[in-house]
């Protein structure tokens, strides 16, 4: 399976109902080995960041063996919507 950055996008999207996703291949060489992940959904809401972050990696749970490493920061729409304004 090719690790791309449109398909973490889509993957995030699809499965958690992400309102916002950004994904950076962080890889010296662009080489799909690491990536930082920003993911907005209104499915974080109430939940613990431990809770978030738990529910991003079962959803990529097969690319991440692949991936060396692997960055998120997960936001409800509503923290997402303070950090834009700041």
């Amino acid at each position: 399976m090719e690790i791309t950055i449109d398909h973490i996008r889509n993957k995030l999207t699809t499965e958690i109902g992400a309102v916002h996703v950004e994904v950076e291949d962080t890889s010296p060489n662009r080489c799909a080995a690491s990536f930082k992940v920003l993911v907005v959904s209104p499915q974080f809401e109430g939940k613990a960041l431990l809770h978030r972050h738990r529910m991003v990696n079962t959803c990529l749970a097969q690319e991440l063996k692949e991936i060396h490493a692997f960055e998120q920061k997960t936001l409800t729409p509503e923290q997402w919507e303070k950090v834009k304004s700041q």
